[in-house]
């Protein structure tokens, strides 16, 4: 029995979804509206996605979605609360994306610790394949809780001095804390009109390979005002195609990584060798 249940922790654990947290150092960059457009664009996929509204005070991800959430987040905090219960709290989209909506009350984003943070993210890892964080601007406790838990990190900029500033600021902070190695810098709105232009942005960040999405304030601004994400209905835009090249690499290379070969324990190991001396004596 002990083997089948440690074969089952294993099994468990190669099923773990991956955790992508989309921030910024500036607010108005975009993190909502990509956070929404790629969960819809990797459900097309078949793939079970779940939305976090990370940003606790004004978060939008409903708004965004036209969802209309009897619970959110702030609900997580009950301490006997299990996996069971917080499936309860998530509203469903159309899609088939899941969202644990961001509090009603900017004032219950107190409520939100790191803790409750731990403990919703490691319910849903388990039951979806992709689990999306929408934080809050800047480094605020909450975003570096959901930084760390994150297996990739989604930086948003814009053609802004003040946005470029602010990321290089929070590139240069993530990087003492050991999170750097985690960021993927995106270039929002970089075919704007701007006196920066998009080429210099990488150079200006130290970022040598950042995605480019590219600006279209109309199908952007009526994707929000509907609530209809625009990869669901407005799939042959430049923006929405970008999007889903993301989710398509996103896929693409999390199949790459379920199907490497797992590395031998140290203890694998050490009884191979053994095995290999006790032979050659032999």
């Amino acid at each position: 029995m002990p083997n089948d249940d440690k074969g089952q922790e294993e099994r468990m654990k190669a099923k773990r979804g991956e955790m992508i947290a989309v921030c910024s150092a500036k607010g108005g960059s975009g993190r909502t509206v990509l956070a929404v457009n790629l969960a819809v664009a990797l459900s097309k996929s078949n793939h079970q996605i779940c939305i976090i509204d990370g940003d606790f005070q004004f978060g939008d991800v409903s708004m965004a979605m036209n969802l209309r959430p009897v619970f959110s987040v702030k609900d997580v905090v009950i301490e006997s609360m299990d996996k069971l219960t917080l499936a309860s709290f998530l509203t469903p989209h159309a899609s088939g994306v899941k969202v644990l909506a961001a509090p009603d009350r900017p004032e219950y984003a107190e409520l939100i610790t790191p803790m409750v943070i731990e403990r919703a993210c490691n319910s849903l890892f388990t039951g979806h394949d992709y689990l999306i964080a929408d934080t809050g601007v800047g480094l605020q406790e909450s975003t570096v809780a959901f930084m760390e838990k994150a297996d990739q990190v989604f930086l948003l900029t814009t053609l802004e001095m003040a946005s470029i500033r602010h990321t290089k600021q929070m590139l240069e902070t993530l990087e003492l804390l050991g999170l750097r190695y985690k960021i993927q810098v995106i270039i929002n709105r970089s075919t704007a009109e701007s006196v920066i232009r998009a080429a210099d942005v990488p150079d200006m960040l130290g970022e040598a390979s950042p995605i480019y999405i590219p600006n279209d304030l109309q199908v952007v601004s009526e994707s929000l005002d509907s609530g209809i994400p625009f990869v669901w209905n407005q799939g042959k835009t430049e923006i929405a195609k970008v999007i889903f090249k993301m989710a398509e690499q996103l896929i693409t290379r999390r199949d790459i990584e379920m199907d490497k070969p797992k590395a031998p324990s140290i203890l694998n190991k050490l009884i191979h060798s053994a095995r290999r001396l006790h032979s050659l004596k032999g």
